[in-house]
């Protein structure tokens, strides 16, 4: 089924928004909202005046919603509470924060009917009479994906922060309210069928990525030929090993381990070699297209240690991605980034076979027990030295290798897949989400089906 587009249509003067219906008007978005209140962090709990404090964590992106998971409760007097009570239906915008993928400036709806405020990183924008609190939510996010709130953004000290008076002097097309609630229903019915759609997809990569973790963790503790004797390794994470296995220590493995530069690099976008950073890593696999740049200077600088070479493990010791390691595949271009290890093995050790070691359950946990630190995790060398690992001969070393280069390429592809459909899915229900605000589709007339059940709806773009 196809939706229509509106039988008569206008330019809207602005070149990101195109034509839009005729009968919509178009004004600065400051006229349909009550401004930007600006939150307050308060002080610690006094068991008196705490109150939940929605901060940008809360932030459940994906569904332009507050989470309830983990809120924070802190002082703020009644007085300064007063102004700043946010209630069900009102409008919270990112002011500061933001990241390198994740633009400042994102807004999500309040759908709760409890006392809180707002942090001091968030704002209160309460809708005015005749908008609609969901219709307003999802134009944001239209304006969010198109990165309409990008000239409005400052960065400061590795801080974005959002120009909130600059970015709702951006002009926008408003239909009548009960266009914009027809509007709000028809794209609360969509999205929510896409995105369980996208739930199955996220819930079929965390399988993949388990059972590969499985993959690899027991071909490297216990070896491919179930029927060989086995004895106690004498280390907990380890269990039972194949007898002729030796249990040694990764120092007794390595020639070499070489931490990284601890100052932040100068990237340039046109350099020709490439740094690899905690997000470059993921379970044996090196992202280039991900990488950032350095130029000769910065090259030769973060390599005066040791330049990596091809088939030296690289090693994530800190951060969400603590843990991680990866071959590199070609000398004379990689260069570590902050909170990485360099790792060189000895005569008689597969690079492979070792970098699967890292990457098992096993070696994980013994790092798990000493990572200090709470909201950066990290893992001290000495720690990582003292990993115990299992050395099988060179050939079985091998053969494991190859082995599991062979499974896990067949489970990559199918994770590949899922991480593909999902990208899809996410495209498709921004696309929805901009067609349905922008009036490029009609949905006056939509009604939703009376089977639960049902393919997701068509739409025609109209330029």
């Amino acid at each position: 089924m196809s939706l229509p587009a509106y039988a008569d249509y206008k330019c809207s003067g602005i070149k990101w928004l195109g034509n839009v219906p005729r009968h919509w008007p178009i004004y600065a978005l400051k006229r349909a909202v009550d401004g930007c209140k600006n939150g307050l962090w308060g002080e610690e709990p006094d068991g008196e005046n705490d109150i939940a404090v929605i901060r940008v964590a809360d932030f459940e992106r994906s569904f332009a919603t507050v989470g309830l998971d983990k809120l924070t409760y802190r002082s703020i007097t009644p007085k300064e509470k007063e102004s700043r009570l946010i209630k069900l239906g009102d409008l919270l915008i990112e002011k500061s924060g933001g990241g390198e993928k994740t633009l400042v400036g994102c807004v999500v709806l309040f759908k709760h009917d409890f006392e809180a405020v707002t942090s001091n990183f968030v704002a209160r924008m309460r809708p005015l009479i005749g908008f609609d609190s969901q219709f307003l939510c999802y134009a944001f996010g239209c304006l969010y994906g198109g990165r309409v709130n990008y000239p409005s953004v400052k960065q400061v000290t590795g801080i974005q922060n959002l120009d909130a008076e600059s970015y709702l002097q951006e002009f926008f097309c408003f239909p009548t309210p009960s266009e914009q609630t027809q509007i709000a229903r028809f794209l609360d019915h969509e999205t929510a069928r896409i995105d369980t759609l996208i739930e199955e997809q996220q819930r079929l990569v965390e399988l993949l990525k388990e059972k590969r973790q499985a993959v690899i963790s027991h071909a490297v503790t216990k070896g491919l030929d179930p029927t060989v004797p086995m004895k106690d390794s004498g280390v907990e994470w380890l269990g039972e090993v194949p007898a002729h296995w030796t249990v040694t220590k990764l120092k007794f493995v390595t020639d070499q381990v070489v931490d990284c530069p601890h100052e932040t690099p100068i990237y340039d976008p046109d350099g020709d070699y490439l740094v690899i950073r905690t997000a470059d890593i993921d379970q044996g696999v090196l992202k280039p297209d991900r990488m950032y740049r350095l130029d000769r200077e910065q090259y030769t600088h973060r390599t005066r240690r040791m330049i990596l070479g091809k088939n030296d493990v690289v090693y994530s010791r800190e951060g969400e991605r603590w843990g991680h390691a990866a071959l590199i595949p070609k000398a004379d271009l990689y260069a570590l980034g902050q909170r990485m290890m360099q790792l060189r093995v000895c005569d008689g050790i597969c690079p492979e076979f070792f970098m699967y070691q890292l990457n098992s359950v096993a070696t994980y946990r013994q790092g798990e027990v000493d990572t200090v630190g709470a909201t950066a995790p990290h893992v001290n060398i000495s720690t990582v030295i003292n990993y115990c690992l299992m050395r099988p001969g060179v050939s079985e070393q091998r053969k494991i290798a190859r082995y599991l280069n062979k499974i896990l390429g067949g489970l990559d592809c199918l994770l590949g897949e899922s991480l593909e459909m999902k990208g899809l899915l996410q495209e498709r229900r921004s696309a929805l989400i901009s067609a349905a605000v922008t009036g490029k589709i009609d949905v006056r007339s939509w009604q939703p089906p009376d089977w639960k059940q049902t393919p997701v709806q068509e739409f025609e773009e109209v330029l």
